[in-house]
């Protein structure tokens, strides 16, 4: 409920969470320790990932109203968007009678729409944020409710690194949230100002992930890092045999050898049994541990000293002038 800038409801019975979570089994514990039923709304493409009871709506329609009408009663439903794929019009949310919120892994009004580490990783931002706010009909353009931040630990390198964290530390804000809502707190609403925010296209590393040799080392590392795991690696191709796209993963910067001059950059300076070293456009070169091809067979064995690795830059373009975006049913390319 939404009155007088403030969010509460004065009788919490059931969640419905709309949309999928890695931490659903975490989730559903929590709320059963605080005695509310938890029910779950996803699509057809994200129910692929799901192994609890579960409905299925690829947009808001009549028949997901009439499921809502018949098995909650909506002041006593909280409604939870993790991620959904599915359109939330101004209808339906206020058909919801504004008990629709959403969970944000980082700051806003900086840091809306999707690829979020990857973006993070690449801008070098460190500060990590815990956030819940209304849905309305803009993208994570709504109210925020609550919030928390924290600093990354500088073990966090990658994006596995960086949502194994998040996903710690969502637990412990969605717990100590819930059990406010449960309590009857009333939360002072902030709403975000529109002068100010950063909205961030969603990533694919497939279509996005192309490794551009030009760029300074410091770029080079964060972009490569941005695509590590849980994803299949930034890419590029060898100047030498028959490998096809290659994926590069654990992959580090390195001082200490000598300067390099743009012309190399990407060219394997040396092999040193379990892993490369790659110039760079500047002082520093890379260490690589791994170089996938299309199969995730690494043969970092089967590259030599005096290989390049470069990117065609048909592939260049393509990778920043697609933009992906991910609907109920799987991911759109345009």
């Amino acid at each position: 409920m939404n009155e007088a800038n403030k969010f509460y409801l004065n009788e919490l019975e059931n969640i419905v969470i709309i949309g999928f979570s890695e931490v659903l089994n975490e989730i559903i514990e929590i709320n059963e320790s605080l005695k509310i039923k938890t029910s779950i709304v996803s699509s057809s493409d994200q129910s692929k990932n799901l192994k609890h009871k579960h409905k299925i709506f690829d947009e808001v329609n009549d028949e997901l109203c009439e499921y809502i009408r018949e098995s909650f009663e909506i002041d006593k439903t909280l409604f939870i968007s993790l991620g959904s794929r599915i359109i939330f019009k101004k209808s339906f949310i206020d058909y919801l009678e504004g008990n629709l919120i959403n969970f944000h892994g980082t700051r806003l009004p900086y840091d809306a729409g999707g690829g979020g580490f990857s973006w993070k990783i690449m801008r070098e931002d460190r500060i990590s944020n815990q956030l819940v706010h209304l849905v309305d009909e803009g993208i994570d353009t709504g109210p925020i409710i609550d919030s928390k931040s924290s600093i990354f630990p500088a073990n966090c390198k990658i994006p596995e690194d960086y949502e194994n964290y998040r996903l710690k530390e969502f637990l412990k804000f969605y717990e100590t949230f819930i059990t406010k809502i449960k309590n009857g707190h009333k939360f002072e609403l902030k709403h975000q100002p529109n002068y100010i925010g950063r909205y961030n296209p969603r990533l694919s590393t497939e279509d996005n992930g192309y490794i551009d040799w030009s760029y300074a080392p410091n770029d080079l590392i964060n972009f490569i890092n941005a695509f590590d795991n849980p994803y299949l690696g930034a890419m590029s191709f060898l100047n030498r045999g028959d490998f096809g796209r290659l994926h590069l993963k654990s992959v580090h910067l390195h001082g200490g050898d000598s300067s390099n001059h743009p012309y190399m950059s990407g060219i394997v300076s040396r092999h040193d049994k379990d892993w490369i070293v790659v110039s760079t456009s500047g002082k520093h070169s890379l260490l690589v541990e791994e170089v996938l091809n299309t199969d995730g067979k690494n043969i970092i064995n089967k590259i030599l000293p005096g290989d390049r690795f470069y990117t065609p830059s048909q592939h260049l373009e393509n990778s920043i002038s697609k933009k992906v975006t991910f609907s109920s049913k799987g991911k759109i390319t345009d």
